[in-house]
């Protein structure tokens, strides 16, 4: 399954990329984190792994983070690996203006056992998970001086 998701956010994109590259301040924008725990590698390096911990109502999960590529703003393709899921996410990032930015993901799962199942009933709650996150991270940006 793959799909893109796109939002613009009224900051320089000096700005937009600083906040993005700080794992520090994730868990004031991604719902749900409860941990982050460097691994292995350089930290936002290729080959760096971070162990994210999230819980969602009841459910408690565990995701690696491994950075693929990095070239920020143009490119930051990671991989994010838990149960029965592989996501290949490449996020870019785009000048509109002085004060504007036009945030992209290219999303990409590979799914397995009951999450196979899950993408082929509702395929589009995995957009909008994505487009949930974006949007956080948005208002978390807008939010900063």
């Amino acid at each position: 399954m793959k799909y893109t998701v796109e939002i613009e956010i009224d900051k320089p994109i000096d700005r937009v990329i600083e906040l993005f590259d700080n794992t520090d301040t994730m868990k004031q924008w991604m719902e749900g984190l409860q941990s982050v725990e460097h691994l292995s590698g350089t930290p936002g390096q290729p080959g760096a792994k971070l162990k994210l911990k999230f819980k969602m109502g009841s459910r408690e999960f565990e995701m690696i983070e491994t950075v693929t590529v990095r070239n920020l703003p143009d490119e930051f393709t990671g991989t994010y690996e838990a149960n029965g899921v592989l996501n290949t996410v490449k996020n870019s990032f785009i000048k509109l203006s002085d004060a504007k930015t036009k945030y992209v993901t290219e999303n990409e799962f590979q799914l397995k056992g009951f999450m196979k199942v899950m993408a082929f009933l509702m395929p589009g709650a995995f957009k909008k998970q994505s487009l949930k996150f974006m949007e956080a991270f948005k208002k978390f940006v807008e939010s900063q001086n």
